[in-house]
């Protein structure tokens, strides 16, 4: 039973292998770039871009479930090319796929319901990762710069996603479900600031960022115009679902998500 994991060296799609060979499960990682993707040696590696189906195949052979992400890892943008990538799976046996919302709306989901697929959508609100972008200047100035001050948010851990992720690529039971995930509590920027504070052992002051300034750093990082302003309108004005705590990690997985405080001291070195 060999699970295929697309953006297997991203936030997410590395907890979900890592949890998936834990369980023993045959793990197959699809990347645009094997050569430079850093996996262990037990995990099979095949070469292939869900923005191009025809270099799916080999991908697909001999999988019972996929883990799919619903956009292009180039560049943030949504992916168009659903129809192609449901057909290429069915063709293959393949009998289940869950796919990582990106959080602005794109037809790969509706287009992979209306395939004949078994899925299964997880639809997380911010990840707690997310305050990597602070990483460096807190590091080298002790400063954590981010725009709209006031945003609250229910953040997810990114293992608590992924191990959502395999409950349903691997237990029946998901078909059709649209999991919306979150952490154990709503947080502010100063609320994020004091954990990492803590966690670290360093005094971290905030700057607010202006709306251009954070567009300039998402272009920078190669995000998309598309996703610029999905990640900037999200932030000026949240959903009520991005700061509204839920129980859906404990009732698939059968234990309380993760704290901020518990992302904070597992990933303190990245801040020091």
């Amino acid at each position: 039973m060999t699970i295929l994991v697309t953006g297997a060296t991203g936030n997410v799609g590395g907890h979900v292998l890592r949890q998936l060979r834990e369980r023993g499960v045959p793990v197959r990682a699809l990347t645009r770039n094997p050569a430079a993707a850093k996996l262990p040696d037990d995990v099979e590696v095949v070469a292939g871009d869900l923005a191009a189906p025809e270099t799916l195949d080999a991908a697909f052979e001999g999988v019972s479930a996929a883990y799919l992400i619903t956009f292009d890892g180039s560049d943030g943008s949504a992916l168009t090319t659903g129809p192609e990538i449901a057909k290429r799976a069915l063709a293959a046996g393949v009998r289940h796929v869950t796919m990582l919302w990106s959080g602005q709306p794109g037809p790969l989901e509706a287009d992979i319901a209306a395939s004949g697929l078994s899925w299964t959508t997880l639809q997380p609100v911010e990840f707690m990762s997310n305050t990597l972008l602070w990483a460096d200047s807190i590091r080298t100035e002790g400063v954590a710069r981010d725009p709209f001050a006031g945003l609250r948010s229910a953040m997810v851990h990114e293992a608590d996603i992924a191990a959502v992720a395999v409950e349903t690529l691997l237990n029946p039971g998901h078909n059709g479900r649209e999991y919306v995930l979150s952490g154990l509590e709503v947080l502010t920027v100063p609320d994020k600031i004091a954990q990492l504070s803590a966690a670290t052992g360093r005094d971290i002051r905030f700057v607010e960022l202006t709306e251009e300034q954070a567009r300039a750093r998402l272009r920078d990082m190669g995000a998309s115009p598309e996703a610029v302003d999905h990640v900037i309108g999200w932030y000026a004005d949240p959903p009520v679902e991005g700061y509204t705590v839920v129980d859906t990690v404990e009732r698939v997985t059968g234990r309380p998500a993760r704290t901020f405080a518990q992302w904070a001291r597992e990933n303190a070195d990245a801040f020091r």
